[in-house]
């Protein structure tokens, strides 16, 4: 919607331009006038005694399209050397609320060679139907026959919506797809949700550094497309009994539609740290000091059998790289056991862990943020504490083995 005046009615008295919180109305020749800074908010309707402001509908923007011609929910099912990732089980964890809600189906969208197995399990994790396109040329991800494999699917059946997850490949592909079928794309999303008189995906992403949330809409073109970051939605779950349909089709790929030649793959050599993925996390913030401190972080977190996460302050510091943050700007975890060590408990880090089945606390200050979210709470000097549970720990390995031992002997 616009907000235009009505000339021959304004009478300039000026009360449009005093009420319009965005200064996006002038007077020129004792006449208001609408500048591009108008929001259509409706303040200068209200305020207008004369009837001479109105709202009309704005022309169809350059390649918007007949959204009620879209409809289904589409899951980007990724997947890496026959290996399907988390972020697809939570995006069909996601992506089947969101089709519910909607009364349309779910489908999964897997591209790969010879995955046949992976696409029977996306029936099982609640997928109505798959789509799966299996030739070699799509056995390693290039950039270019992903993309046009997407396309001509999304131009010939028109989903209304598109998750991927907010991966190194979903963060590649995505914006690629999104500008071939002219459409918007919010990346980095934390939370999905729908309005449903307008059937709209409602997508929110941290914004400034995460100090706010951004609610952003895509009300003209489709499909509506987002990237989710991984580790923030619910995991779907397995029934062994769901039945759905697999359509499995060669597509029209050639070796001169992939400019960019895989000579050969290299894994890295240092392996990344997968927290998304991590039962336990022992977490440190700026009370540790130093970066020294996350010696003892990594004592603990082997000693439990974790990875070592970090707030983003002891990240900006230098102290850590930066795969380890958690928070808003980091990764988001859900994790069976997360142990916070001098981490005050910004808002910011409370985002991405506190859906953390158990959280315990370790810090000085009795008053810190991060007791008000953790089950269990120990205020006192980290690098006391810490080395008091590593030896409790080692005390109750010994009892394990004594056990062990004595059992084996009878």
């Amino acid at each position: 919607m616009a907000v235009k005046v009505i000339e021959l009615k304004c009478i300039g008295c000026g009360k449009c331009v005093r009420v319009c919180p965005f200064d996006a109305i002038e007077m020129k020749d004792k006449k208001a006038i609408i500048t591009d800074k108008c929001t259509a908010c409706g303040q200068c309707l209200e305020a207008c005694q004369v009837d001479a402001i109105e709202k009309e509908e704005e022309k169809r923007r350059a390649g918007s399209v007949d959204i009620n011609e879209y409809r289904g929910v589409w899951v980007f099912a990724e997947q890496r050397q026959g290996n399907l990732l988390n972020v697809a089980i939570e995006l069909l964890g996601e992506g089947r609320k969101i089709a519910d809600a909607l009364n349309v189906p779910l489908s999964a969208v897997l591209l790969g060679h010879n995955v046949d197995d992976i696409a029977e399990r996306l029936i099982k994790y609640g997928a109505d139907q798959v789509l799966y396109a299996d030739h070699k040329l799509l056995d390693i991800y290039t950039t270019e026959a992903y993309t046009k494999v997407i396309y001509d699917l999304i131009k010939e059946r028109k989903p209304e919506i598109m998750l991927l997850g907010a991966t190194n490949l979903g963060r590649d592909l995505g914006p690629r797809i999104s500008a071939r079928v002219h459409t918007g794309l919010t990346a980095d999303c934390t939370k999905l949700d729908v309005d449903l008189e307008n059937r709209r995906l409602m997508q929110t992403r941290p914004a400034f550094g995460g100090n706010l949330m951004a609610t952003i809409i895509c009300p003209d073109h489709r499909p509506q497309m987002a990237t989710v970051r991984p580790g923030v939605m619910e995991k779907a779950k397995y029934d062994e009994n769901r039945k759905g349909e697999i359509v499995k089709f060669s597509p029209d790929l050639k070796e001169e539609d992939i400019r960019a030649k895989v000579v050969e793959v290299v894994k890295a050599a240092k392996a990344i740290v997968a927290l998304e993925d991590a039962k336990i996390i022992v977490s440190g913030g700026r009370g540790l000091g130093n970066p020294e401190g996350f010696k003892l972080i990594k004592e603990l977190a082997d000693k439990l059998g974790g990875v070592v996460g970090a707030s983003r302050a002891t990240v900006d510091a230098g102290w850590i790289e930066q795969s380890h943050q958690v928070g808003q700007t980091g990764k988001t975890v859900r994790p069976s056991l997360y142990v916070a060590c001098g981490i005050s408990g910004a808002i910011q880090h409370l985002a991405g862990m506190q859906e953390s089945k158990v959280i315990v606390a370790i810090n000085k200050d009795p008053d810190a943020p991060i007791f008000k979210v953790a089950d269990f709470g120990i205020v006192g000097d980290l690098y006391e504490v810490i080395p008091e549970l590593i030896e409790a720990l080692d005390d109750v390995d010994d009892i394990v083995e004594r056990f062990k031992a004595v059992s084996q002997g009878a």
